[in-house]
């Protein structure tokens, strides 16, 4: 799993590329706490996540309670048919904004 991050304006954008599972989820649970601004604004691109695991979802219920604790919002994007199928079945579509371009997603970040 490949973790990168770029500003599209006063966006964080983080863009995930590869499986996040049992094995990767550790190395990227740490990469998304230390880029995760206080009171910033967070778009995590999951249009490369070609696997998620009960493990990636727990980085991403973690990376979402880091950031509602230092004041900041996060959204996801591009989150592939597999991956977004997954997350719909375990309920974790409710604590998200998810869209489905990254356009979409800085869109709903505004303020």
């Amino acid at each position: 799993m490949e973790v990168a991050k770029y500003m599209q304006g006063a966006v964080t954008v983080i863009a995930l590329d590869g499986e996040l599972d049992s094995s990767t989820a550790p190395r990227v649970h740490e990469q998304l706490g230390d880029l995760v601004p206080p009171r910033g604004l967070v778009l995590i691109d999951l249009g490369r996540t070609s696997y998620m695991s009960s493990a990636g979802l727990r980085v991403l219920l973690l990376v979402y309670r880091q950031a509602q604790a230092n004041g900041a919002r996060l959204a996801l994007a591009c989150a592939p048919p597999d991956v977004r199928e997954v997350m719909a079945a375990t309920g974790f579509l409710g604590f998200f904004t998810v869209t489905d371009t990254l356009a979409e997603g800085l869109a709903a970040l505004e303020p």
